[in-house]
């Protein structure tokens, strides 16, 4: 008997690798979903990002930009960790990107590039990064295979400890002064608040130098990073991902509905979806849109507020703002489309079988819904089930940009960026550290990183291409949006972010039940969250004084360990726990 693997879904994408083995044990969802979770709600998934806390800076998190996405703190990081692949996986990428160091290496020799890199001087460049593995993967084996004259230290954050009572961010910024790293890693809070202080250095002049064409960036990421410093670019971004909406050409062929088009809102996506038929056996019919996770009226009324610009708590952390106008018509939409029927809503279940039949399961991939909101790792996935199921799996399909806000419709806020290299204002090698910079910008890096598959995608868009001609530019077409949704959720207290999921739940049930208007639910939510939000903060500012009080008596601090784990490896060791 072959041997059996437990995998767990949580996002569409699989967390280990089941090729070359006869039976798989499947435990998860029905479906692909999107890069959320089950639990939580808009305010957990804002946490890992403003507090430091749980902030993951690897592929496929939004440490250092706003996703959008209604989900919790833990949901959100295997989220993460199922999207940015399995170690198996990486196994594999490790070696691709070998036999890609070595033709480059092969090019560069025989234009005679190499030979100029290393006749430099030998220096020693210190890289903050949260994991030195990690690093040296995606960055290090092949910066120093053409560079052997500079030899990288990796500055590990996963070394920083946070005792009761302190922050990440003092102790983030006690790292650096210690580590005096020449490259810092940053979220996008991290570098606005870092350059504003003077502790990055302009990257203009590097720039202007050496001539490097900012040009084919993705839309609007420069003028965010400049914006962000004041007018001036401290730091740049070799990755990004987004999510697009994939559709069926055939099922819109079928009942004679036009395509979807980029840039529509959320009232023309259901309502597109709407026109679809709802009769048939689940197993059997055919659904306008498979919304994931976002399985009731709360998560899914934030997912479309969320999309419009909306915030649910005030900058400062202390106010609830669920109770408007904009809120009411997000949330009217979740609850025509959801009483429509049209929409596919994923469950956890598990599942024992082979691997193409678990793919079988989204229903994009196996035909039954018309479309299906995903980022980039969907089209892996669709490419697997072809491959192991080809005259079941679907073959012609397109995509379309995400929903917009109609009075912003350039803009997104579903957009996610990471890993933001800076030079150190104290830094010892600035021009060794620019050539780091540059080096993975550059067109070539992306040219070789594009051959992989992780989730992300090139900020160089030239190298974002489908073979097929598919509109890949529905990744990148709309431009990220300059603010930031988050803000002040770092000052939550962390015993709110249930009770905001669970209030929110029980609101909207309601309405769901025809037991309250939409209106009415806002209003009661607005009143619970707020009391809620009250006496959260008043039992935080209680123990923190007395955490004080703790320490100065000398008691025993009780210290966590802020782990920022390679999502690929973890959901590799889960996918191959036997």
């Amino acid at each position: 008997m072959g041997e059996k693997k437990r995998m767990t879904r949580t996002t569409g994408s699989t967390t280990g690798s089941t090729k070359g083995s006869t039976s798989s044990s499947i435990q998860g969802s029905a479906t692909g979903g999107t890069a959320s979770g089950a639990t939580g709600g808009a305010i957990g998934c804002a946490a890992n990002h403003a507090t430091g806390k749980s902030v993951d800076r690897s592929p496929g998190s939004s440490a250092s930009g706003a996703t959008g996405s209604p989900i919790g703190n833990s949901a959100y990081r295997a989220a993460s960790r199922a999207a940015a692949g399995t170690a198996g996986r990486q196994r594999v990428r490790r070696a691709m990107l070998a036999a890609l160091i070595l033709a480059l290496l092969l090019a560069a020799c025989s234009s005679g590039k190499g030979k100029q890199e290393a006749a430099g001087d030998p220096v020693t460049l210190k890289v903050m990064y949260w994991n030195e593995q990690s690093f040296h993967s995606e960055y290090g084996m092949l910066y120093s295979a053409l560079n052997p004259n500079v030899e990288i230290d990796v500055a590990a954050t996963t070394r920083i400890l946070v005792s009761e009572g302190e922050n990440y961010e003092d102790k983030l910024d006690e790292f650096i002064r210690e580590e005096r790293p020449d490259i810092l890693l940053l979220t996008l809070d991290e570098y606005q608040d870092y350059a504003a202080d003077g502790r990055l250095v302009s990257l203009e002049s590097y720039i202007t130098r050496d001539k490097v064409d900012l040009e084919g960036f993705v839309p609007g990421l420069v003028e965010l990073m400049r914006e962000k410093g004041a007018g001036e670019l401290y730091g740049l971004t070799p990755y990004f991902s987004s999510q697009a909406v994939y559709y069926n050409k055939d099922l819109f062929d079928r009942y004679g509905i036009e395509y979807p088009t980029d840039k529509m809102s959320w009232e023309e996506l259901l309502n597109l979806a709407a026109r679809f038929p709802t009769d048939g056996s689940d197993e059997d019919r055919v659904y306008g849109l498979n919304i994931g996770y976002y399985t009731d009226m709360h998560q899914l009324g934030m997912r479309i507020g969320m999309s419009m610009g909306l915030r649910a708590i005030d900058p400062t952390g202390t106010r609830v703002l669920i109770d408007s106008d904009s809120w009411a018509q997000a949330y009217e939409l979740a609850l025509k489309a959801l009483k429509s029927g049209t929409l596919y809503q994923a469950e956890f279940t598990d599942f024992e079988g082979d691997y193409g039949n678990y793919l079988l399961r989204d229903p994009f991939i196996s035909g039954r819904a018309a479309m299906t909101i995903e980022g980039t790792y969907m089209m892996h996935q669709i490419r697997e089930a072809q491959d192991y199921v080809p005259d079941k799996a679907v073959k012609n399909w397109d995509l379309v940009t995400l929903p917009v806000d109609p009075s912003n419709p350039d803009y997104t806020h579903d957009f996610s960026y990471y890993n933001i290299f800076a030079i150190n204002a104290d830094s010892e090698n600035r021009d060794a550290a620019w050539e780091f910079i540059r080096s993975i910008h550059s067109d070539e890096y992306a040219r070789v990183m594009s051959k992989t598959n992780n989730g992300t995608l090139p900020v160089r868009t030239k190298y974002i291409r489908d073979d097929e001609g598919r509109n890949m530019a529905a990744f990148y077409l709309l431009k990220p949006a300059g603010a930031d949704l988050y803000s002040g959720y770092d000052k939550l207290p962390e015993d709110f972010y249930m009770q905001y999921y669970t209030t929110g739940t029980e609101e909207m049930q309601a309405v769901m039940e025809d037991r309250k208007t939409v209106r009415e639910a806002l209003a009661e939510m607005q009143v619970r969250l707020q009391a809620a939000l009250d006496e959260a903060r008043e039992n935080k500012a209680g123990g923190d004084a007395f955490a004080q009080t703790d320490a100065s008596d000398g008691g025993n601090e009780a210290v966590s360990i802020r782990v920022e784990s390679d999502p690929a490896e973890n959901a590799g060791a889960e996918a191959n726990e036997q």
